[in-house]
């Protein structure tokens, strides 16, 4: 029954992000860098939230803002599988 309470859904987070997250330098990603960015990206298209990523507050608004650039240039998908 302790199990059940220690751990929910927002708990569980995937070493492999963890580990993309460590190896990436935010001092010179840029909005070109669709292979990184689309690492905080989910099936669906939306960003994902820091609670999943583990990032700074910096490092998620920094990639939250390349991302958005990156929609607008066409380099990365607004919406991905719909229809």
């Amino acid at each position: 029954m302790a199990n059940n309470l220690t751990s929910n859904k927002f708990t569980n987070i995937n070493n492999e992000d963890s580990d993309t997250t460590e190896s990436i330098d935010f001092g010179l990603l840029t909005y070109k860098d669709t292979k990184s960015l689309s690492n905080f990206i989910s099936d669906q298209g939306k960003i994902l939230p820091r609670r999943v990523t583990g990032l700074s507050s910096k490092q998620q608004k920094k990639v939250t803002k390349l991302i958005k650039t990156a929609r607008i240039a066409a380099l990365l998908p607004f919406v991905v599988g719909k229809g």
